[in-house]
């Protein structure tokens, strides 16, 4: 029976004994949530700007949203929407064709984001009737057996092999660790796809999967240009460019994709995390002579497109569309320009990157020589580690992330104001200098 009373302590002893192992970075048992704020079960409030890692782009607990979940449930919680067509789920799908980039027409639902990458593959091999995927070294696309031979970060892969074995991988458009570039990557970077195509494939190439802005990789920003030449050399090979916009979809860079800020339009893009503020839901979306391929049967999800997380994504889009997005664009702005001082006050910043409010410091140790790329200094993610640790004690929880486990990462809800963004910083601030010293 449970506790009447839960604390912090008998949720984590729980989690401890009958929850199999996760990421346990932040230890913040949530009771409630709201706006930017979390309280755990002892009373402590937290400002978060991570947001569940890009997830509740509308604040926790937006009321729009809440209440179209509940309307929904009211009605009929589960339908199978590819067994009975549903308002909210045909809604949805026209939505997204209006918002979506380029021409995409039509949309597969299903629960997440790695479900969302491994259905969009199906799709580029069914139309192309070609089999091989190349993907970004350090990239991420999930954890699951096929979005994980995707994924291009061993840490991920240690000790559970992938079960796709026609997978390549390129070099990500990583400035600062750029071995080929001095200080912004050329068309050294975009060559590599087409060495990597010439001498790690079989001339069977289905598709190229990137995400415009890396997140687990460490809030990587690839140059301008750069992602329109990995599309040229992608459908040079009559391949289909897919880009993964699970975490930077839905206004987290300042427009509604990040695609937007390179002038692309994907073959397919897939979406997950913002799109329902945390209900589970992920989706494809390709144009009507991709999506055609699929015959019925080809790709299904019990619950995939669920009614409730339907409603819910359409309340979710409208916030969004109705000044959230400006908002994160205004206060992205603001957040760069502050993250930058951090380089110039203190050494341990080697470089601070995004766009809108999809930020990354990376932590490094100028005085531990060059780091495994050889051209910047070694990544420090003990450091990291600590000044999120006392960050935490100071009521702020913010992400850690980065190949090297080294970046710290500004992700909060869209709505986030001012002073709660001068909070987080000053207390970054404070943390790396009481850490570093």
């Amino acid at each position: 029976m449970s506790d009447p009373s839960p604390s912090n302590d008998r949720i984590e002893a729980q989690y401890d004994e009958h929850v199999m192992p996760i990421w346990k970075n932040l230890d913040v048992p949530v009771k409630r949530a709201s706006g930017c704020t979390l309280e755990d079960f002892d009373g402590n409030e937290y400002l978060d700007v991570f947001s569940g890692i890009s997830v509740t782009n509308v604040g926790h607990g937006d009321e729009s949203v809440v209440e179209a979940a509940k309307d929904q449930l009211d009605e009929f919680v589960h339908g199978c929407s590819y067994v009975h067509p549903n308002e909210p789920v045909a809604e949805l799908a026209e939505t997204l064709a209006e918002i979506t980039p380029g021409d995409l027409q039509k949309s597969f639902f299903c629960n997440s984001g790695t479900e969302a990458v491994e259905g969009a593959v199906k799709l580029a091999r069914k139309y192309t009737g070609s089999k091989e995927v190349v993907s970004l070294e350090m990239g991420f696309h999930g954890r699951t057996l096929g979005s994980l031979a995707l994924t291009g970060n061993h840490k991920y892969k240690h000790g559970m092999a992938p079960t796709i074995n026609d997978v390549a991988h390129t070099a990500p458009p990583y400035a600062y660790r750029c071995q080929s570039c001095e200080s912004d990557c050329d068309d050294a970077c975009t060559s590599q796809l087409e060495r990597v195509i010439e001498s790690h494939t079989a001339d069977d190439l289905a598709a190229v999967v990137v995400e415009p802005v890396m997140g687990e990789g460490g809030i990587i920003v690839p140059p301008e240009g750069w992602l329109a030449e990995i599309q040229r050399i992608t459908h040079e090979h009559d391949a289909l460019l897919i880009v993964d916009e699970v975490q930077s979809g839905y206004g987290r860079t300042g427009e509604f994709w990040a695609v937007e800020h390179f002038d692309v339009e994907p073959d397919i893009v897939t979406q997950a995390k913002g799109i329902a503020n945390g209900l589970p839901l992920g989706a494809f979306s390709a144009s009507a002579e991709v999506a055609d391929s699929f015959e019925p049967g080809d790709h299904l999800s019990t619950f995939g497109g669920n009614p409730v997380t339907a409603a819910a994504a359409l309340a979710t889009i409208d916030r969004l569309r109705s000044g959230v997005v400006d908002n994160a664009r205004e206060q992205g702005a603001w957040l760069s320009d502050a993250l930058a001082d951090l380089e110039a006050d203190y050494g341990v910043v080697g470089d601070t990157r995004g766009l809108g409010l999809m930020q990354g410091v990376e932590l490094v140790d100028p005085d531990g020589g060059l780091g495994p790329m050889g051209v910047a200094p070694a990544p420090d993610d003990d450091l990291a580690k600590r000044v999120s640790d006392n960050l935490r004690e100071r009521g702020i929880v913010m992400g850690v992330g980065g190949f090297y486990g080294n970046v710290m990462r500004f992700q909060p809800p869209l709505t986030i104001e001012r002073d709660q963004l001068q909070t987080a910083v000053e207390g970054l601030h404070a943390a790396i200098k009481e850490e570093s010293a």
